[in-house]
């Protein structure tokens, strides 16, 4: 049960952090639209980074 649970906290904090990634990203481009384009990558990898970790905190809950 406890391992259920690690997991499910380590997805829903992964969610939150790519959903406030996604809100600052969406904020910088209102704000600078001609730097779209390096903010766009600059989001994919962390989102990329943020998702891994998700991905080995839910591995490591359920060994």
């Amino acid at each position: 049960m406890p391992a259920q649970i690690g997991a499910g906290l380590a997805v829903i904090g992964a969610g939150l952090g790519i959903g406030l990634l996604a809100k600052g990203a969406v904020e910088s481009v209102a704000r600078q639209p001609e730097s779209a384009g390096t903010i766009q990558v600059l989001m994919i990898i962390a989102a990329a980074l943020i998702e891994g970790l998700a991905f080995f905190a839910v591995i490591v809950c359920n060994q």
